[in-house]
């Protein structure tokens, strides 16, 4: 399988559609686009674009940057090549870094995150859909989950519905880092 065709495949799985459903999406025929995830043909430009503007992406985002020759199917990111991520919650003292950066299709999210201290924090929460991994790298954080509170140290993990309302907060002498694995609702 080429990377053109993983790449296709990776996002209809991520977007949930069936061949039928991208199909009116695109106006292309299930047969075609079966094709091309089966890499036996190969998309013109003017699929591409269909295939693009169906999923809400670039066209750079589809077929891929071209640089380095590896393929996104394995991305490995360096601790000094964590990308700073803009993610909500940024305006209120939640610093964030990227940990599969590289690829482009993921069905899981994973981050660092920094927590802030409570007089740092908005008393805001974050539900999304989804559901959330928390495993504490360093530090002691008070994870509040629908409204319940858990305190964990360096090595301790919870695992959760994103959908609860939810908010991560630092709680001991020093400061608190926090990996994070969200995953899209099915």
């Amino acid at each position: 399988m080429d990377e053109i065709s993983f790449r296709l495949k990776a996002l209809r799985r991520q977007h949930q559609f069936s061949l039928e459903q991208l199909s009116q999406r695109t106006g292309l025929t299930k047969s075609y686009l079966s094709k091309l995830e089966r890499a036996v043909s190969e998309p013109s430009i003017s699929t591409v674009l269909k295939l693009a503007q169906a999923y809400g992406i670039g066209v750079s985002q589809l077929i891929g940057s071209g640089e380095g020759g590896d393929s996104e199917a394995i991305s490995v990111v360096r601790r000094g090549e964590r990308e700073p991520l803009d993610r909500r919650g940024k305006e209120m003292g939640y610093r964030y870094e990227a940990m599969a950066g590289k690829r482009l299709v993921k069905a899981m999210d994973p981050f660092i995150v920094y927590p802030p201290r409570a007089d740092e924090a908005s008393p805001s929460s974050f539900p999304h859909v989804g559901e959330e991994f928390m495993f504490v790298l360093k530090g002691t954080v008070m994870i509040t989950v629908g409204g319940k509170e858990h305190r964990l140290g360096a090595g301790d993990s919870i695992y959760f519905d994103s959908e609860l309302p939810h908010k991560l907060i630092t709680v001991g002498r020093g400061s608190a880092e926090v990996l994070v694995v969200a995953a899209k609702g099915s």
